[in-house]
């Protein structure tokens, strides 16, 4: 861990002293809710690490005030957490209150007759937190503080590392960090063109802006920089914007507010790899709280730590584009060629000479009972066999624009500002009282880490947001655009897993969960006009996510369930949603799933349920909450049957149902799409502002509608297309 970033390997979070707000009372009844859903239980087992691991309970420093830790980062997506947990947490600190919401647990027929939280039974306990997690209608924010809990605590218990990157549970669960290295080059592949705010002062900034070519000049508060192009994010989008247009002969800069890290940097430790790589540390809620949603904000953007599969947008998804969205482009040759080009210059290739657990699994199930399945293209070569790619592609080998695009770029004069968040666009009023503005640049300010107190004003030509669907929406907001489009239409392609156990004696399936190409296989469900409208993948789940989303029963079934994660194969299901969801604010996004979704979720699932009993597995569940599963081992076929037919999509955490399961999404695209016009869309074909000339949106953004299959090819392919009009319209002024 020694040559790892120290950010990556932990130093900022062990850094600091716990925030939490929490009071001594109340850390004291949290513990006694972690002793809950982690008690320590009597183990002979002769296997140490095994025996250590079943007698280590929740309740021990620092578990508690570490999951407290965690809570924070629900504020921004879901503000009423924290004080919903506090509130809840001081009431159980009573006799009365622990009675109002436990009700006859805490009775007993001796003096002082009723307990507090702490004081009752573990056995009663666990009735209690499986009433919570169960709770409907009036007891609802009790699921809610159920739900809150078991995630800080679980995803912290096992993703948090000592000061040597070392977890003693990870032993008995079958868990090891990949700690390849790799050869240090002499410079880091972006230096030319880099200015980390982070290591610059108010005195500094101006020089090191000079050195790079650019014409800065300074007021009281600001620094005033000019350009030709200024790109807002560097990830699958803004990468690609910045390497065709600095190659075209205009001066760029683009605005990261992620750091920069290469492949040395990287520690592949859960934890600390999602708090610096991830926005909003990986801990992103809708505010519902029924979907989790991942994004990365590094260098990069999601290039950088997303699962390399490429696959290229489906004729019939471009066709629908084209005639339904009235978007030529999606049919044109220009569009076609920038696939291919996109794909030569990330080093595609479709071989991958071994393939991990999961996908064995995925592609042995599939051909076991006659499921076409597919080999995913990826862009890395074909000895790539690095499961932990999503904290960073550890051996380097991944292509994302960090180490393709931007380099071009670089090489080509761009200049790229890390640490430094765009704040607003600089809008004017048109010429001769015309109602489209004119956008001339940008404001931002650096992060919180940097010394630098003054604004910065970057004028240009032309000004491209490119910080992804989740991010655009909200600074032209926040920047006067009122298009009913900026924010709306957001899909999700929305995710389901299921999982199958596979123990150690089935020896044709080899390795671990958490190693080699994490995807490499698909199955796609096609719908009529042979559009994917379900695909079943592998995930990359590490400890740590993998434990906040098992469903909790008991103590001791948690433990069981952990102790096999390694062997545990995860298959999820994708859908191409019809249902969408808004853009608020940052952080705060609300989605909702289309009935057809649920339906092609339930076939996906049972499909993938399917496939996992077909190769091998000894038992299969969902993660529904009161942790539906089923054995395999001489099941008939009719009661396999009977089990799949009772697989179905059930609310999240906050919904009415019985039992509840929490969804997924690593893609968001649509929330600023393209339209023929304003008012079936945000950004025109060539991907200019409506209401501003001279605003592109370059990100998945744009998109019409979901793709329905991982979008990294089709957002760099768009995104290729719009750079290059742009290069165009440069040229002709």
């Amino acid at each position: 861990m020694e040559d790892c970033h120290p950010l990556l390997r932990g130093g900022r979070r062990k850094e600091k002293g716990y925030s939490h707000g929490l009071s001594t009372t109340q850390i004291h009844v949290l513990a006694s809710i972690c002793d809950t859903l982690f008690p320590s239980i009597i183990s002979n087992n002769e296997n140490q690490p095994l025996s250590s691991f079943y007698r280590t309970s929740g309740s021990q420093f620092p578990f508690p005030d570490e999951g407290a830790e965690l809570l924070m980062l629900f504020k921004r997506s879901i503000p009423e957490a924290m004080p919903l947990v506090k509130w809840i947490l001081r009431i159980l600190s009573f006799r009365l209150g622990t009675l109002l919401i436990c009700g006859t647990y805490c009775l007993q027929w001796k003096w002082p007759f009723v307990l507090k939280f702490s004081e009752i039974s573990l056995e009663k306990r666990q009735e209690i937190l499986k009433n919570w997690s169960n709770a409907k209608r009036w007891w609802m924010p009790l699921r809610d503080v159920f739900v809150l809990l078991k995630l800080s605590f679980f995803y912290t218990l096992f993703s948090r590392t000592d000061e040597n990157g070392h977890n003693p549970m990870w032993k008995a669960i079958g868990y090891k960090v990949d700690n390849r290295k790799k050869l240090k080059p002499k410079k880091r592949p972006l230096q030319e063109g880099l200015i980390e705010t982070t290591h610059e002062t108010d005195s500094t900034l101006i020089q090191s802006l000079k050195e790079k070519g650019l014409e800065v000049t300074e007021e009281k508060n600001l620094y005033k920089i000019k350009c030709d192009v200024v790109i807002v994010g560097s990830g699958c989008g803004g990468g690609v914007a910045a390497a065709i247009l600095a190659k075209s002969g205009h001066k760029v800069i683009i605005l990261e507010k992620g750091e920069y890290f290469v492949s040395q940097d990287y520690s592949s430790l859960e934890n600390s790899s999602m708090s610096e790589l991830y926005e909003s540390g990986g801990i992103m809620p809708t505010v519902d709280g029924k979907t989790m949603i991942l994004a990365g904000s590094t260098v990069g953007g999601g290039s950088a730590i997303n699962w390399a599969a490429c696959v290229r947008t489906p004729d019939s998804v471009m066709k629908e584009w084209s005639e339904k969205y009235k978007l030529p482009l999606f049919t044109s040759s220009d569009y076609r060629s920038a696939m291919d080009s996109v794909c030569k210059r990330i080093g595609v290739t479709d071989k991958c000479n071994k393939e991990g657990f999961q996908n064995q699994v995925l592609r042995k199930g599939c051909e076991s009972i006659g499921l076409k399945v597919e080999s995913v293209s990826v862009n890395a070569s074909e000895d790539h066999y690095c499961g932990s790619c999503n904290y960073g592609c550890r051996t380097g080998d991944k292509k994302g624009t960090d180490s393709t695009w931007l380099v071009d770029a670089v090489e080509n004069g761009a200049v790229i500002l890390t640490g430094c968040k765009a704040e607003k666009f600089i809008l004017e009023d048109g010429k001769n009282g015309t109602r489209r503005k004119n956008c001339s640049g940008v404001t931002a300010a650096a992060s919180w880490k940097s010394k630098i107190t003054k604004k910065l004003q970057i004028e240009s030509k032309v000004t491209i947001s490119s910080c992804g669907s989740l991010l655009t929406p909200p600074l032209m907001i926040s920047s006067g655009l009122r298009n009913p489009n900026i924010g709306n239409n957001l899909h999700l392609h929305p995710v389901q897993f299921v999982w199958g156990y596979f123990p150690e004696d089935i020896t044709n399936l080899s390795g671990s969960n958490y190693e080699g190409g994490i995807i490499t296989s698909i199955h796609k469900v096609l719908a009529e006009n042979s559009t994917p409208k379900v695909i079943i993948e592998a995930p990359a789940i590490g400890p740590g996510v993998f434990s906040a989303l098992v469903p909790w029963t008991s103590g001791h079934d948690m433990k069981d369930r952990m102790v096999k994660y390694a062997r545990t194969a995860n298959l999820f299901a994708l859908v191409r949603d019809k249902g969408s969801g808004k853009v608020k604010g940052e952080g705060r996004v609300s989605y909702r799933l289309d009935q057809t979704d649920k339906e092609n979720l339930k076939i996906g699932m049972r499909k993938s349920l399917r496939i996992l009993v077909a190769a091998g597995a000894v038992e299969v569940g969902t993660h529904r909450s009161d942790g539906q599963r089923i054995k395999c081992r001489g099941i008939k076929e009719e009661d396999l049957e009977e089990f799949l037919d009772s697989v179905a999509v059930v609310g999240g955490p906050r919904s009415r149902g019985e039992f509840w399961t929490m969804f997924s999404s690593a893609h968001q695209m649509g929330s600023c799409r393209m339209g023929g016009n304003e008012k079936e869309g945000a950004v025109d074909e060539n991907g200019e502002c409506w209401e501003a000339k001279g605003l592109y949106v370059c990100d998945g953004s744009v998109l019409p509608s979901a793709v329905g299959v991982n979008p990294m090819i089709t957002i760099q392919s768009t995104a290729y297309c719009i750079a290059s009009k742009i290069a165009e319209s440069l040229k002709k002024k």
